[in-house]
């Protein structure tokens, strides 16, 4: 079904991003980088998909189910997102928040191009039909320069979608919720946003990535609206029978001095507060994963180990189990999304609150981003540290969120968020 085609590159750095201003001729692309980052589960250093053959796209409430019948009609790879107000469609749970952004709910595509990135070499597969010559393409790429910035009339200005008293007074309400025994913990997130903005997605991104060469990169962009995503997190991936997800719940600043950056690590290590977040979720994962897992299968491989990344100190968990042939990947989604890390305990509860006091429709913001491989092996990220941009609209939208326990200060809370928002506003406003 695919030609492929070989060949080993010396300078990856600069064929990196060679490749990825190549992309932008093209309506549809995903960009999905590792930065060198070593996963024990990872089976590229990147990935390029390019102009669509096939796709899908739907707001429908049967958006899973039309993306199964998709899958497998296809047989190939196919690159997407589900957003987290698809969880309207699993449960019965609404979504009347401001929505500035506009993407569809869920999008995926059959690329006709595909380059996987793995060490120095490169293996181009493209579909048998496609007329382009892969060698002719391999030397656009190699002839392709970066872009330069284009000057913006207007000055990027951020604002918050919630204000800081305003967000006191919401986390006291969900603070509240939690002493009467409704949840555990909510993850509560809070829009900052840029009107009448226009950026340079390739350059946005390419600083965005700079300043945090996290494992889960994503570049995307369908038509007039793009992702640039520096996410550290994995939702959840398959490999053959065994199905791995990866919640992060947990974070610290860094530090330029190295002894006081490893007190900051072992302090979030120890920290019973941070431990107790991330364990919660772990439990609710856990669940998650037993709706489709052999008996017995789900198991804890890693609890609250500390990753240190270029801005933060993050906490994550891993939890696997074991899959039978005959469960279909997009129902291993289905019975976990939206992901756990990113909704709180009970999760049907927590949904129901996180709405009624965010002020914004999250959209992609907490969904996720990522690929099915022929065979039905899959792999997605957790949409978080990133930039979210409708070109038409001149929209430029990045969120961020906490998860809130019975032990939080809504001070600390707000604090957290603006360590997370650092990057993108840095990224934005120079």
């Amino acid at each position: 079904m695919r030609t492929s085609y070989n060949q080993t590159i010396k300078n990856l750095k600069v064929f990196k991003q060679q490749l990825l201003c190549w992309a932008q001729q093209f309506d549809d692309v995903v960009w999905l980088d590792s930065n060198d980052y070593k996963d024990q589960y990872s089976n590229y250093d990147a990935v390029l998909a390019v102009d669509a053959f096939t796709s899908l796209q739907t707001d429908d409430v049967d958006a899973f189910e039309r993306l199964r019948d998709y899958q497998q009609t296809t047989e190939d790879w196919i690159f997407g997102y589900l957003t987290y107000d698809l969880k309207n469609s699993i449960e019965d749970l609404e979504s009347k928040n401001f929505d500035g952004l506009e993407f569809p709910e869920l999008y995926f595509f059959q690329p006709k191009k595909l380059i996987f990135i793995k060490g120095n070499e490169v293996e181009f597969q493209y579909l048998k039909m496609v007329d382009d010559d892969i060698e002719s393409d391999l030397l656009d790429i190699e002839q392709s320069s970066n872009l330069k910035v284009q000057e913006s009339k207007n000055p990027i200005k951020i604002k918050l979608r919630i204000h800081k008293d305003e967000y006191f007074e919401k986390v006291n309400t969900m603070l509240a919720h939690i002493h009467r025994g409704d949840i555990y913990e909510a993850n509560f997130c809070q829009e900052f946003y840029a009107e009448n903005s226009t950026i340079n997605p390739v350059e946005t991104y390419n600083r965005l990535n700079q300043i945090s060469m996290p494992p889960f990169a994503t570049f995307f962009k369908s038509f007039d609206k793009y992702l640039l995503s520096a996410s550290p997190e994995r939702y959840i991936k398959k490999v053959d029978d065994k199905v791995v997800s990866q919640p992060i719940k947990g974070t610290a600043k860094r530090s330029e001095d190295k002894e006081e950056d490893l007190k900051l690590a072992e302090d979030l290590a120890n920290d019973p507060k941070e431990r107790s977040e991330n364990i919660m979720i772990v439990d609710l994962v856990r669940n998650d994963l037993s709706h489709t897992a052999e008996q017995g299968s789900v198991k804890v491989e890693e609890l609250c180990k500390v990753y240190s990344f270029l801005q933060v100190h993050q906490m994550i968990s891993t939890v696997i189990s074991k899959v039978s042939e005959d469960v279909h990947p997009v129902d291993i989604i289905k019975t976990t999304f939206p992901m756990g890390s990113m909704t709180g305990a009970p999760k049907i509860s927590a949904m129901k609150i996180i709405e009624d006091l965010e002020e914004t429709k999250r959209g992609l913001y907490s969904g996720t981003m990522g690929c099915f491989s022929p065979d039905g092996d899959f792999d997605f990220n957790v949409i978080i540290r990133s930039i979210l941009y409708n070109e038409t609209k001149k929209y430029v939208s990045y969120s961020v969120g906490s998860a809130i326990t019975a032990q939080s200060c809504p001070l600390k809370e707000y604090e957290e968020c603006l360590v997370k928002a650092k990057a993108m506003r840095e990224v934005l406003e120079n």
